[in-house]
């Protein structure tokens, strides 16, 4: 109890010192804590993207961090000014160069090494989807894998999306350039900008809170990195952002479109497409879950369903299987995380502990939603948080960068906290 009780304390006193902390101050934290983290990733990872990434980024982190922290003990007047500056000179020292340069070393060195493994699955895809062919080919069967890519290890066979998400290989595949300009990375990186730019003009919060989302979703490690070496769940959160603010304006149409178009392209956007039908409200304070349901399931239906039809087995195993841990394939997804340590102890538990948390957490969601029913858009995102955050735990292939999922539906929780009583209509 004595513990408990000393380290409430020590958590108080950090909280109000944080409070209390000039904003450029608290940047400058930032950004230096992220060019340590940068520079213990290109220290210690061993995938070429990341230690690149990790090189590169560290410097801008690190000057613009003491820049920040140097205009925060001098109290400027327009520090909102500064602030939104110095976030720009980061995305382009931590977001920008890197991934220029990145793609042009990958276009010198034809492809090899300065990307993660789905950019070139989604360059393959837009390859086949621009040639009329079905890009779900590889599945196991009888112990074979059928239809490999010859020359590449088993799992880059597999294409873990949704048809959308090949639109972003299309340059590639329309001038036969996996790299350069037309690497995916770029298309998903100006995407993810657009969209984040268009959500954090229409969310309702103070101009420090929008500060604050856009760090994390664009220049600190948990946007800039995947940004840089990977960026498939860059638009999902982008588009996921666009359906709060959408929500939280009550503007069911942007949100059904925006939370649809992520849900054609990965499956981690479905929670979020799901979860808005719950809070979904008219103008008049009605519930308005029909209207999103429908644009998001026309979306899904439209883009999905002639695939999922052509080939069953294979959309099955590439789509569901193989993220689930569960295609008979060895993912690189699979970090030393509980649900994949034990499934590494004992293999039928993979087959087990999804199901299980599925079951377990759908028990306490449904009994959490009973006694706080009608939940509203920050209670909402509180869910989403802690589900992510179980589902990333316990599945049996999974990436720990997936905790961006989390992280963000609890920051935008926050951003959501305080809703004004009078809520303008968008369309």
């Amino acid at each position: 109890m004595e513990v408990l009780a000393q380290f409430s304390i020590v958590r108080t006193r950090f909280v109000a010192r944080w409070v209390a902390l000039n904003p450029l101050s608290g940047d400058g934290l930032f950004y230096v804590a992220s060019a340590l983290f940068a520079l213990a990733l290109g220290v210690t990872s061993r995938e070429p993207a990341q230690w690149h990434w990790g090189y590169l980024a560290a410097g801008p982190y690190a000057a613009v961090g003491v820049l920040a922290l140097v205009l925060g003990a001098r109290r400027p007047r327009r520090a909102t000014t500064l602030r939104v500056a110095l976030l720009a000179l980061v995305v382009l020292g931590a977001v920008a160069v890197p991934l220029g340069l990145e793609a042009r070393w990958r276009q010198l060195d034809h492809g090899v090494g300065f990307a993660q493994p789905e950019v070139t699955v989604i360059e393959r895809s837009a390859t086949y989807l621009s040639h009329g062919q079905d890009p779900y080919r590889s599945y196991l069967h009888n112990g074979h894998l059928v239809d490999a890519v010859h020359g590449l290890p088993p799992y880059e066979s597999f294409f873990p999306y949704f048809p959308l998400m090949g639109v972003f290989g299309l340059p590639s595949a329309e001038t036969h350039r996996g790299a350069g300009l037309t690497d995916a990375r770029i298309v998903m990186s100006l995407m993810t900008l657009l969209v984040s730019g268009l959500a954090l003009g229409l969310l309702r919060a103070s101009r420090a809170k929008k500060i604050r989302v856009a760090q994390v979703m664009l220049a600190l490690p948990t946007g800039a990195l995947f940004l840089s070496t990977g960026g498939d769940d860059m638009p999902i959160l982008a588009l996921s952002l666009l359906g709060v603010a959408a929500l939280q304006r009550r503007s069911n149409y942007v949100a059904g479109v925006s939370l649809g178009v992520a849900a054609a392209m990965k499956l981690t956007a479905w929670p979020m497409a799901a979860g808005a039908l719950l809070v979904a409200r008219g103008h008049d304070g009605h519930r308005a879950w029909r209207r999103i349901a429908a644009l998001v399931i026309a979306i899904v239906a439209i883009t999905v369903v002639p695939f999922a039809m052509k080939a069953p087995w294979a959309f099955m195993a590439n789509v569901f299987a193989f993220p689930l841990g569960l295609a008979g394939v060895r993912s690189p997804a699979a970090s030393a995380l509980p649900g994949h340590i034990l499934t590494t102890w004992w293999a039928p538990l993979g087959h087990v502990l999804a199901p299980m948390a599925f079951a377990v957490g759908g028990y306490y969601a449904a009994k959490y939603l009973r006694r706080h029913w009608p939940i509203d858009l920050t209670q909402l995102l509180v869910l989403m948080s802690v589900a992510f955050t179980v589902m990333i735990v316990v599945a049996s292939a999974t990436r720990v960068g997936y905790v961006i999922y989390p992280l963000n539906f609890a920051l935008w929780s926050w951003v959501c906290d305080e809703q004004p009583a009078r809520v303008p209509q968008l369309v």
